[in-house]
């Protein structure tokens, strides 16, 4: 299959780097929106869903590209919090918010809540879109337990809080490559590669 090139519609340096190292192996030229000067752009994520608002990203970086994009909108749903935080899990605690400050508030929410009723996942969903407007839409989940404190200083965002019990670690403590395995975003970019293998003919 021949090399092709897709930009990732990120500004999130920590995701940029998962995205490259998932798709090492597969022949797709990772640029990123930097490389086309556009580290700046505002993308105003108004989508109800995690779906709605990874196509709304990867649809504006085609249009001012010209190129394949690629987007993810992922987050942490929190089942005894109906879901919270949701598509605003980056922005939890308030507009501009720490990872510190989503942290806090969200162990803030759970206090005294018993390990059995602090279940969520990780969800991710990953928008490609074609130069031709055509686009592929997948999700990838990770099911998880919800600490009682940080631990582990890999990863980013809930990381640190966020215990997956078949290795009874958190994702701030898994070295990366397990990590990427099991992920949400490595879930929904192993489903990317074989739609991308299926139209590239591959």
């Amino acid at each position: 299959m021949d090399k092709h090139m897709a930009v990732v519609a990120t500004g999130n340096q920590h995701k940029l780097v998962e995205i490259r190292k998932i798709l090492s192996d597969f022949p797709l030229e990772i640029k990123s929106m930097k490389d086309f000067n556009l580290e700046g752009l505002e993308i105003i994520e108004d989508g109800k869903t995690f779906e709605e608002n990874a196509l709304i990203k990867a649809t504006t970086i085609m249009e001012k590209t010209g190129c394949l994009s690629i987007a993810d909108d992922s987050g942490l749903e929190v089942d005894h919090l109906d879901k919270q935080p949701g598509i605003y899990s980056a922005r939890f605690a308030g507009e501009g918010a720490t990872t510190e400050m989503n942290n806090t508030k969200l162990l803030k929410m759970l206090e005294g809540v018993p390990t059995d009723k602090r279940t969520g996942r990780f969800v991710c969903a990953m928008a490609a879109v074609f130069p031709n407007g055509e686009t592929i839409v997948l999700r990838g989940e990770c099911e998880g337990i919800i600490g009682v404190e940080a631990s582990g200083t890999n990863g980013f965002g809930y990381d640190p809080l966020f215990i997956v019990p078949q290795f009874d670690k958190t994702f701030g403590e898994l070295d990366s490559e397990t990590k990427n395995q099991i992920s949400h975003r490595g879930r929904a970019l192993e489903k990317l590669k074989i739609a991308l293998n299926e139209k590239f003919g591959g």
